[in-house]
């Protein structure tokens, strides 16, 4: 794949950056100098991801933290995929469960983060495993000033210093100094994220699983009405697992299987395919249109049939078949389709890493924000709630149950070219990212954008029934003729709603790595 590097047909203030030998993309920029210390000191790719990973937890917690779950795709001759998401805790009481809440314990499953880390590290790092944790530590124990879109994104959850029951009192106290979200600008550190990220480096992870950090989690739950249990902790694995693929024109998309909801973006590129969109330009109602039908059936097929792999009823090789596919796509007309899928929310982290043999792609996520509200003690360690992405829909594969993983919401992509690596790809934000990796394929694919400006293009969103979120960018005739097709189009000002998305792609020895206009971050690459 050839691109042209000095065409930026929308209006940003980035341009690719570009590289040799290594390359690193992320949502904060320290985190992203996090990862060239660890290239700096001889470090591959795994060890510059594991690095951003972890400072993320202290220096964007509003996404993601210790409590974290994560997957990740990795390519070293063959791509290989590690789904580190936890269950939900074995005793699990679910028969006078009427609601399924957004905060408190009921939403916590296992985390699985530091699991990732561990594995990740053990298949191919290169430095010891508690220099990856330098950076963090740093950032957690001298503080650090907090990102202009991280500071907002803090300021929106200031909703959760309303909870007022005792196990979430940790987190306000952490999190919410003096009762409020810390200003961009503002300094903020935490000496007990750094002690335990520091116990976790030096046991390469075992106490957070099976030592004094797994304790004080239990005694935690037990003392303010949670299920999780030392024995829930102690039983965790993540699973290394076959990434699932389909081709795209001259593409091949690569996603981890479920319980994720990466076989949504896969399911909407196979309906799209039947349609020449290079034919009608970027911005036109036909290629809108088009990629926002295709979006709507695959969401209504991955919430009827994803959960735990383990319960789904419908195989993802039956989901991603072509034939099947090509009977989805006789239901797209010229006015817009109804669909009602239950789609979740998100708050995320995603990051990519590269050098001359490895290739990374991660993401990790508390899920909605800072997740249930819930931090132990003098540990700093969040808890996310992903157990609230369950359904009490009886028989449903997602159906609350012990011991099960939930529908999960993020996914880390990649991109292959004739049995070729061309690189990671991310875009983060609930039920935006299956979305946002249409519109990033398709960008590439039909209409030869490079990496930056594949993300610096106006995006669109669709949330329920014919809603459809648009961008100011996105041309106004072209919203006008959206309408006229039946949709229920938004014009959204607040462009963190459309995602926030990383890229590194190679083309021939160069690496072109990208960053998201639309966050804070920045790549880097030497």
């Amino acid at each position: 794949m050839s691109f042209d590097l000095t065409q930026y047909p929308y209006a940003a203030s980035r341009r690719v950056i570009l590289g040799k030998n290594y390359a690193a993309s992320t949502s904060q920029p320290l985190a992203t100098l996090a990862a060239m210390e660890m290239f700096w000191a001889g470090g591959n790719a795994v060890d510059a991801a594991l690095a951003m990973a972890i400072a993320l937890t202290v220096v964007e917690p509003t996404s993601n933290g210790i409590g974290a779950d994560a997957f990740a795709l990795v390519w070293d001759g063959k791509l290989h995929g590690l789904n580190a998401s936890g269950k939900s805790p074995r005793y699990l009481k679910v028969d006078d469960i009427l609601q399924i809440p957004l905060a408190g314990w009921l939403t916590v499953t296992v985390p699985g983060a530091v699991s990732a880390w561990r594995s990740l590290w053990e298949g191919w790092g290169k430095l010891p495993f508690e220099q990856l944790f330098v950076p963090a530590i740093r950032y957690a124990e001298q503080g650090f000033p907090v990102s202009p879109e991280t500071a907002r994104a803090w300021q929106a959850a200031s909703n959760l210093l309303a909870l007022n029951a005792s196990e979430f009192q940790p987190f306000k106290q952490v999190f919410f100094p003096g009762d409020r979200a810390p200003r961009a600008g503002e300094i903020w550190g935490s000496i007990a994220h750094a002690q335990t990220l520091r116990e976790i480096a030096e046991t390469g992870g075992e106490s957070f699983y099976r030592g004094n950090l797994a304790l004080k989690i239990a005694n935690f739950a037990a003392d303010t009405g949670g299920m999780l249990t030392q024995e829930d902790l102690a039983q965790h694995q993540p699973d290394w697992v076959q990434p699932i693929s389909t081709n795209y024109r001259d593409l091949t998309v690569w996603e981890i299987p479920p319980n994720t909801q990466g076989i949504a973006a896969l399911m909407a590129l196979n309906i799209l395919e039947g349609f020449d969109l290079s034919r009608y330009p970027r911005e036109s109602v036909e290629s809108y249109h088009l990629q926002i039908e295709a979006m709507k059936l695959a969401f209504a097929d991955v919430h009827a049939h994803v959960g735990d792999p383990e319960f789904m009823q419908v195989t993802s090789d039956r989901l991603l078949d072509k034939t099947y596919a090509a009977q989805r796509r006789e239901l797209i007309s010229n006015h817009a389709l109804f669909a009602q899928p239950n789609l979740p929310k998100g708050g995320t982290v995603y990051l990519a890493a590269a050098d001359r043999d490895l290739m990374v792609s991660f993401i990790q996520s508390n899920y909605m924000g800072f997740g249930s509200g819930i931090l132990v003690p003098e540990t700093g360690i969040a808890l996310q709630n992903r157990g609230s992405g369950f359904t009490l829909q009886t028989g449903h594969p997602n159906q609350i149950a012990p011991a099960k993983r939930p529908f999960h919401t993020i996914i880390p992509g990649f991109l292959t070219q004739d049995n070729n690596p061309l690189g990671p790809f991310g875009v983060m934000g609930g039920h935006m990212q299956p979305q946002g990796h249409l519109q990033v394929v398709v960008n590439l694919a039909d209409y030869d954008m490079n990496p930056q400006a594949t993300l610096d293009a106006p995006r669109w969103q669709f949330t329920t029934g014919k809603t459809v979120l648009l961008e100011p960018t996105v041309p106004h005739s072209v919203a006008l003729a959206l309408g006229d097709r039946g949709h229920d189009i938004q014009i959204i000002a607040e462009r963190r709603n459309f995602g926030k998305g990383q890229i590194i792609l190679r083309q021939g020895e160069t690496l072109i790595a990208a960053s998201e206009p639309r966050a804070d971050g920045i790549a880097l690459a030497g």
